[in-house]
């Protein structure tokens, strides 16, 4: 019986291939963009999925600043040890802190970054030795251990590295003491190599006491731990070692890291899992777009199909055996449609990993992944398939033998209801896209303060400091070179602050956060920032010593009058001669701190060298490089631009951008396939209407209109509908954002105006073939 049923239902599919096409078609391209969608989740909810996953936490802080609580991703340097030695739940802890470190080899030369870390690290993420033992590991802090790819790209494969020397920043040797494998690819806090933290921390003093945040620490539950009892005893810690310090520590699971760490007035307010969400909803959305597809063509279709019901019904098929043909021919065509799809991903995987930096497999050999398709499949066969199984059986053999019409009023508002759905949930996309685009280019193209262009971010390293005057003399002299200067703090991030100065003119100043940028003479000007009022630095580092630039921002906490010549003490009296302009820097999206600025190089790690208009990028580089290797010998010139670092703080958001505007376009062209389906079958069921036009002397522009008219009110409806669907949904994500768009009603009229023009190309092809056929082939049968 199932192979007669499996013949009939063939047979059928290839009697109405063009329409079956059509409907596998669709649902190829909507179980595709639902895989390639399911396999970008699969891998953002699996992020840091390491061994003790249920036992390993990150210890952030929070911290009050004029009445408000703000969360930071870093600690006092005692606390670590404090949580081991004095929680019970805690059996492991880790302080960290990240860094870049050139190794050497021979002439061989890369820099990798790592991190300076407690033993208690190995245990935390369960790292797996391949050479070295954690016993020994660390017995002396001249010790390092590198991942498998980092020992490889140094000392070549399968090398025995254990015990060898290994040159770091051209200045001191590290002994490789362990090598671990190499961490996934999808990890919140990565490292190519691990040393002690006590070698870091050898003669900084001020990393012993309370009052300075700067580590980041990891601690291991013990398994029979309660999350709540530690968790408590963790946030009363700080307060209990530095008594009058309202700053307190919590627990932070690794399971929230990567998807959950956004925090607003010091609570967790979600993050990245935002987007997950939506974009389940958006592969849902395509299915079922896909899904109303089979169904509008099934039922469209209903008459060429009643005879077969009427015979079969007067040969004794019960109606329940008529829905199991159906709904098997449904699955069949889900089937064949999950087979191209498995085709389209096979040829559309790889240029999705490019798009999205990541390395996603589709794992056929994974039974998860087989289940889901399996899964997919079956759902979108019954459900595609149970209404027009259940409306075609419904047919009775005696009306559809006599010929009577069969079609009934309530199938036609059916599909009419899912057209509309379609074009709906497509201007809904239409609209979001374009306002995503727009809030992420409002946000890059707002005023930052300074010149990003032509600006060209290095590293501080061996003697640049040292030979600073000759580096930015022979600089300039090359002619590509306008100016150079150095920060301790890249000039997109937020750098040292801190709190407790106190000034003239201002009340409760203390709790104010303050970032700190000790800069040279030359950085405002190479960086293209703004001095407001006053003076700059002098290159003459002592004349300025105890003279300080100060923001706008700051400037306006200082009260009343002239902020030039007034006091700010911070350890000892500075004198404010001259106000920056407000710059951006940390969250893109915000409000930057105050800044206060000291004419003090030393503590440097960056330099910043604007390039001259005119000179190309390729030549500036090329010179710059002379320069650098005869000034710096020992370390490769590596740099960064910093337009580039830029549009690297909108990753995420433009990737979101990217991935919503491929799968709106896939969406709309979903509802497109069936809107070119409901056209040919439209077009065939008026032939003869058309012909009688024809021959009566209509042109064929007032057939298209005629035909086409139909469908364009469809449109016109889902448009209105889903204008205010559109605004509610982006109102509501634009609301996260501090600096953002307002929306604009011409952007609804935009994809209002796109959605007819792509309907109305849509149907156009079989309005205007039907409108140029001859009429004597409609007409002669009658």
């Amino acid at each position: 019986m199932i192979r007669n049923y499996l013949k009939i239902a063939f047979r059928n599919i290839w009697k109405n291939k063009t329409y079956s096409f059509l409907n596998i078609f669709g649902l190829a391209i909507g179980i595709t963009c639902a895989s390639l969608i399911f396999l970008w989740v699969e891998d953002e909810v699996n992020f840091d999925s390491f061994p003790k996953q249920d036992q390993v936490y990150y210890v952030p802080t929070n911290q009050k600043y004029e009445g408000e609580w703000r969360t930071f991703y870093s600690t006092p340097g005692p606390l670590a040890a404090a949580l081991k030695d004095e929680i019970p739940g805690i059996m492991g802890s880790a302080r960290t802190t990240s860094q870049d470190l050139l190794f050497t080899v021979g002439e061989k030369a890369i820099t990798r970054r790592g991190r300076y870390a407690d033993v208690d690290i190995f245990e935390i993420f369960s790292l797996s030795f391949i050479e070295g033992t954690i016993t020994d590991v660390f017995r002396n802090r001249e010790a390092i251990v590198l991942t498998k790819e980092t020992a490889t790209q140094l000392y070549g494969e399968n090398v025995n590295v254990l015990g060898k020397v290994i040159r770091v920043d051209n200045k001191t040797n590290y002994v490789i003491t362990g090598v671990i494998e190499n961490l996934p690819e999808n990890v919140t806090f990565d490292f190519d190599w691990i040393a002690p933290f006590d070698r870091y921390a050898v003669g900084e003093e001020w990393m012993l006491g309370y009052g300075n945040n700067f580590a980041d620490t990891f601690v291991a539950l013990s398994p029979k731990a309660n999350f709540e009892t530690v968790d408590k005893q963790v946030r009363s810690i700080i307060a209990e070692k530095d008594e009058g310090n309202d700053t307190y520590a919590f627990l932070h699971s690794i399971k929230d890291w990567h998807l959950r760490s956004d925090f607003e007035g010091g609570k967790k307010v979600g993050g990245r899992i935002t987007y997950v969400r939506l974009f389940i909803v958006i592969a849902l959305i395509i299915l079922l777009i896909a899904c109303v597809n089979f169904m509008n063509l099934s039922t469209a279709r209903s008459e060429k199909r009643a005879n077969e019901v009427g015979v079969r019904k007067a040969m004794g098929s019960g109606r329940s055996r008529l829905i199991f043909q159906f709904i098997t021919e449904a699955l069949i065509m889900a089937f064949i449609a999950t087979m191209v799809s498995i085709f389209l991903l096979l040829i559309l995987l790889p240029q999705f990993n490019i798009l999205i930096e990541k390395n996603l497999m589709l794992g056929l050999s994974n039974p998860l992944h087989i289940i889901a398709l399996t899964v997919i499949t079956s759902v979108c066969g019954i459900f595609a398939g149970l209404y027009p199984a259940f409306y075609l059986s419904a047919f009775k053999p005696i009306e559809v033998l006599k010929g009577m019409k069969v079609t009934h009023g309530s199938a036609a508002f059916i599909r009419k209801g899912l057209v509309v759905g379609q074009f709906t949930i497509s201007t809904v996309f239409i609209i979001s896209t374009l306002l995503v685009y727009q809030q992420i280019q409002h946000v890059k193209n707002r005023d930052l303060g300074y010149n990003k262009d032509q600006l060209i971010r290095m590293k501080v390293n061996g003697d640049m400091i040292k030979n600073f005057s000759v580096i930015k003399q022979e600089l300039i002299t090359t002619g590509a070179v306008k100016n150079i200067g150095v920060s301790n703090s890249q000039i997109l991030s937020g750098g040292n602050n801190g709190a407790g100065l106190t000034w003239q003119g201002g009340n409760n100043t203390e709790d104010v956060l303050i970032s700190f940028r000790y800069i040279n003479a030359t950085f405002i000007e190479t960086t293209g920032m703004e001095i407001i009022k006053g003076r700059g630095f002098s290159t003459t580092i002592a004349k300025d010593s105890t003279n300080i630039l100060i923001s706008q921002s700051f400037a306006k906490l200082l009260g009343d009058g002239d902020p030039i010549g007034k006091k700010i003490m911070r350890n000892k009296s500075y004198t404010v001669i001259g106000v920056v302009r407000d710059y951006l820097y940390g969250d893109m999206y915000g409000t930057s701190d105050p800044v206060m600025f000291f004419n003090d190089p030393e503590p440097a790690r960056y330099a910043y060298i604007r390039t001259k208009s005119g000179i190309a990028t390729d030549t500036a580089l090329s010179k710059i490089e002379k320069v650098m290797k005869k000034n710096n010998p020992a370390f490769p010139f590596e740099y960064t631009f910093v337009d580039d670092m830029f549009n690297d703080k909108f990753k995420s958001e433009n990737l979101i951008g990217k991935l919503s505007r491929i799968f709106a376009a896939l969406a709309i062209l979903i509802s497109c396939l069936g809107l070119f389906g409901l056209a040919a079958y439209t077009a065939e069921q008026r032939s003869k209407e058309i012909g009688v036009r024809k021959v009566l002397g209509a042109s064929v522009t007032r057939i298209v209109r005629l035909v086409s008219k139909d469908f364009l009110k469809l449109v016109i409806v889902s448009i209105i509908i889903a204008m205010p669907l559109a605004w509610f949904a982006m109102k509501s994500w634009l609301d996260g954002f501090a600096y953002r768009i307002d929306i604009n009603w011409w952007i609804f009229l935009l994809a209002g105006f796109g959605a007819i023009i792509i309907a109305l190309l849509t149907v156009s092809f079989q309005t205007i073939k039907a409108a140029v056929a001859n009429p004597i082939k409609s007409l002669r049968t009658e």
